[in-house]
């Protein structure tokens, strides 16, 4: 029986495209024959369905073949499992496809290449860093509650998701959860209206072992949210389970956050990720051309590195950007070609201020500067204020406590402010013409 079921997995092989051939039919396990079939054994119901609408016929026939029954009939079943192993939880596991991210019991995909072997330690993230594989390696950590605390394109993202792709490696059937704070709040949303919400509790505080919430931030002002959420987070600490936080600010920070909810996040073990240094900058970007397969020289790397301080991501755009077009164009990666790059990524950002922010957003909305910065609260001049932090946040180095005096206010107004055009956006459309409107004249000041 085996050997037949390997004759036909190797037929399959030579009939059907490489690709398709790994991510659907390698993972497939035969479970038995008897009265005349064969029960093939399938990861989840979404391979179930696509192999006997796709390849059904396909495997039937080559197992017809090779095993001289010409009337045997093919049945599929799913099993829990991840990546071939069968699973100890009560609950089918995901497959994680070939060349895709992995995909954790609940919530979004996590990056292949967001992993511990791709984080680059250097003295701005040591401590997080560390942290993090603690938590990760042992389900016994004393500290079992972790709050990720950076600005954006740092690595907050990364360990979160690191930290999640070890547990799923080194214990398989454990439940892991990874989400944004939004995502969480729409569920619960969701429950609430079409009346789900014991199935909703059930969820996440009896089948899920490990969390990781990203943005925690966005909690603010989302009073029913955060209250279901403060009495999931007791159960689940109450039951030792690993709770992740990320977030761009405290918790003493975040406005408009209850009491309870800030208590949580604030008895977490807090590790700050600060921007990197030069000589990690560099190692950075060393690591990431190994991971494209391409050698960048060593006078690209370290002037990359000393042009490009603000974030990773920014490193990251600066490498991709510069092995694309020697790609593109045919040319060497040399100094020039580098320069070329960096001077597309930076110049802008070196000509607008905030003061140039305000002028642009109070001409627009006939407002003076004056009025812009005062207390006053007539919507006339809040939604203009917080679309010109918005703009400063996005457009400037600056860090949110130096827009926050630039405008009279404090950096939790500041952080709230961001926080209202980012949702405006995402609901408004008249509000997103109008930042679009913002951005093409900043972006483009001649036009």
């Amino acid at each position: 029986m085996e050997t037949i079921w390997k004759e036909t997995r190797a037929a399959l092989k030579k009939r059907i495209a490489a690709h398709s051939y790994r991510m659907w039919i390698e993972p497939l396990e035969l479970a038995g024959t008897g009265d005349g079939g064969w029960t093939v054994i399938c990861p989840n119901a979404f391979s179930k369905r696509r192999v006997q609408e796709h390849f059904g016929p396909l495997i039937e026939s080559e197992i017809r073949r090779l095993s001289g029954d010409s009337h045997c009939q093919v049945g599929y079943e799913v099993s829990g499992r991840s990546n071939g192993r069968k699973s100890e939880a009560a609950g089918p596991i995901q497959l994680v496809l070939p060349g895709e991210a992995a995909r954790p019991h609940n919530g979004r995909l996590l990056r292949r290449d967001f992993t511990f072997d791709h984080f680059v330690v250097g003295s701005n993230n040591d401590f997080a860093y560390s942290a993090s594989l603690s938590l990760a390696s042992r389900s016994d950590a004393p500290q079992a509650a972790l709050y990720l605390l950076s600005g954006t394109g740092l690595g907050k993202s990364h360990l979160s998701q690191a930290i999640g792709h070890h547990i799923l490696t080194r214990r398989p059937q454990e439940r892991v959860y990874y989400m944004t704070a939004e995502d969480f709040s729409h569920e619960m949303v969701q429950a609430y209206r079409f009346d789900a919400l014991d199935a909703f509790k059930t969820k996440y505080r009896t089948q899920c072992d490990v969390l990781l919430l990203e943005d925690v931030h966005y909690l603010s002002g989302k009073e029913r949210t955060q209250v279901e959420l403060a009495s999931t987070l007791d159960t689940l600490c109450e039951a030792g389970k690993r709770i992740i936080f990320s977030s761009c600010a405290l918790p003493s920070d975040i406005p408009k956050l209850h009491d309870k909810l800030r208590s949580r996040f604030a008895s977490s073990l807090i590790s700050a990720i600060d921007p990197p240094a030069y000589r990690t900058r560099v190692r950075i970007l060393q690591k990431k051309a190994a991971l494209f397969g391409c050698p960048v020289p060593e006078e690209v790397v370290c002037y990359l590195a000393s042009e490009l301080t603000e974030d990773i991501r920014m490193l990251e755009s600066g490498l991709s950007g510069v092995v694309a077009k020697s790609s593109l164009l045919g040319v060497p990666i040399d100094r020039s070609l580098a320069e070329s790059v960096v001077k597309q990524i930076v110049s802008q950002r070196r000509k607008i201020t905030i003061e140039l922010i305000k002028q642009i957003v109070c001409k627009y909305y006939r407002v003076s500067s004056e009025e812009l910065v005062s207390r006053s609260r007539k919507q006339s001049l809040v939604r203009p204020r917080q679309i010109a932090i918005y703009l400063s946040r996005r457009y400037t180095d600056s860090p949110l406590q130096t827009i926050g005096r630039t405008f009279n206010r404090y950096h939790a107004t500041a952080l709230h402010s961001i926080q209202c055009i980012e949702r405006g956006i995402r609901q408004d459309n008249a509000l997103r013409q109008q930042v679009e409107f913002f951005r093409k004249r900043l972006e483009t000041p001649n036009e």
